[in-house]
């Protein structure tokens, strides 16, 4: 039976761009926001929200507790089932991962036999989460939503739900998360003119100097400053940049590899496929290949319809 979920009450002025929801108990979205207020009703599963792409401030307030934070690329928000919030607001257009999981993650025999005591199970209401190990576990199922389904899906989405329980229950149950103190930040403006920077720069070669130099800080305080402020080095973010800039060029299949390579800054189509590879576990050919058959199983069933409705 598939999981129910709260999503299209919630965000009912977003554009879902894909949806999963054939297990038991995970429901994945990928959605797109514009600036502006959410609604905010009673969460009825719990949810982890994770950024892909865009970014700025995140406003929020539950269960009497306000949060503001700067979201970038791979950060990532947790709203437990039963979450009273009041507001919820975005100051910029986001692209977001969400990943919808069942009110208890584990039953209480499984809790019992890795000793863990289900009064002390519940998840935090954490938000500007710049958690690796949490992005690597939940990335790879945004690609699972923009291929077709595969027989083996099931086991592969079966073995993400284990580990992310498991980090969310070693890492952001009440007893156990705390919201980290303050501490020496990147002003959001020069952040920005760093990340617009990148945008505008991703053909050419990027230095951490010239990163710094955006921000007006030296190459080691910048490099500190921007993990903290995104969870990702300099030298990672700019790579992550690049390979989204060519999974939307390998989709859209107007250029060749050896240009994509070169037009987002891989140097060489060598580079490009092994970059790639690392990052989707798909070379680039087999990426343009998935994207146009799927592309080509929405045209037939577009024109399946359509020969129905005329005849």
């Amino acid at each position: 039976m598939a999981l129910v979920t709260h999503g299209d009450q919630k965000y009912k002025n977003s554009e879902k761009l894909a949806e999963a929801n054939d297990w038991p108990g995970l429901s994945i979205e990928h959605r797109k926001f514009e600036a502006g207020r959410q609604a905010t009703p009673v969460p009825i599963c719990t949810e982890l929200v994770m950024l892909l792409s865009g970014g700025g401030m995140v406003c929020r307030a539950g269960n009497g507790e306000v949060q503001k934070s700067l979201a970038r690329p791979g950060m990532s928000y947790l709203v437990p089932v039963g979450t009273q919030e009041s507001h919820l607001e975005l100051s910029d257009r986001m692209e977001c991962l969400h990943l919808y999981l069942p009110p208890a993650l584990l039953d209480h025999s499984a809790l019992a036999d890795f000793g863990i005591d289900p009064a002390k199970v519940e998840i935090a209401y954490a938000h500007g989460l710049a958690d690796q190990v949490l992005f690597h576990i939940c990335s790879p199922l945004r690609d699972l939503l923009h291929r077709p389904h595969q027989p083996t899906d099931a086991l592969f989405v079966e073995g993400i739900q284990v580990a992310l329980a498991a980090h969310l229950l070693g890492n952001y149950t009440i007893d156990r998360w705390r919201a980290p103190d303050r501490s020496p930040a990147l002003d959001p403006r020069r952040l920005q003119r760093v990340l617009d920077y990148i945008e505008a720069s991703l053909g050419s070669d990027i230095r951490l100097e010239d990163l710094a130099a955006q921000a007006c800080l030296s190459p080691y305080h910048f490099s500190r400053l921007f993990r903290e402020a995104t969870g990702l080095s300099p030298h990672r973010y700019v790579t992550d940049r690049r390979v989204h800039a060519a999974r939307q060029e390998l989709a859209r299949d107007h250029l060749s590899l050896v240009e994509i390579a070169l037009e987002f800054g891989f140097g060489s189509q060598a580079n490009f496929t092994r970059v790639f590879r690392k990052a989707a576990n798909l070379t680039p050919g087999q990426f343009r290949e998935l994207c146009c058959g799927q592309a080509e199983v929405k045209s037939d069933r577009s024109d399946t319809a359509l020969r129905r409705d005329c005849a």
